[in-house]
């Protein structure tokens, strides 16, 4: 599975979906620039019980029984974690709340995935654009996203 693809997976699947992630898994690889707005909309892999017609444009999350708060399960996730995280600003802590590889190469693999066109060698400003990008991508997944994260 992409970077991105487990970080939406995560946040917008919580309690680990298997049909969910293998479907995130399977159109992230054949397109990413197009999948990854909309990672499961569709196909074989949807539940029997979620109507495959008739789908919103949000993808799975809203598929699945509305929107979910990103916020709500960020802030969970944070208050169970030993370490003090600022997943709202930071693209580092926001993948080490959600037990990802933050290092500088899984954070290059994931501009690499988002289609960054910057300096990837000037980390300071690729994480604030990953930041901002994966906040989008999480919106555009059909996650609630707070006002004051959205640009």
């Amino acid at each position: 599975m992409s970077l991105i693809g487990s970080i939406v997976s995560k946040i917008l699947h919580p309690f680990g979906s298997s049909e969910a992630q293998a479907a995130e898994s399977s159109t992230s690889s054949s397109k990413p620039s197009e999948t990854q707005a909309q990672p499961s909309s569709g196909g074989g892999s949807a539940p029997a019980s979620t109507p495959t017609s008739g789908g919103t444009a949000s993808g799975g999350a809203a598929a699945s029984g509305g929107s979910v708060d990103v916020e709500a399960v960020l802030n969970d996730l944070a208050a169970k974690n030993p370490q003090k995280l600022n997943w709202r600003t930071s693209i580092v802590d926001l993948m080490k709340l959600l037990d990802l590889d933050s290092s500088l190469h899984a954070r290059q693999q994931l501009a690499d995935e988002l289609h960054y066109t910057g300096d990837k060698n000037d980390s300071a400003s690729m994480n604030i654009w990953l930041h901002k990008q994966v906040i989008k991508k999480l919106e555009e997944n059909g996650g609630k996203v707070p006002a004051d994260l959205k640009d």
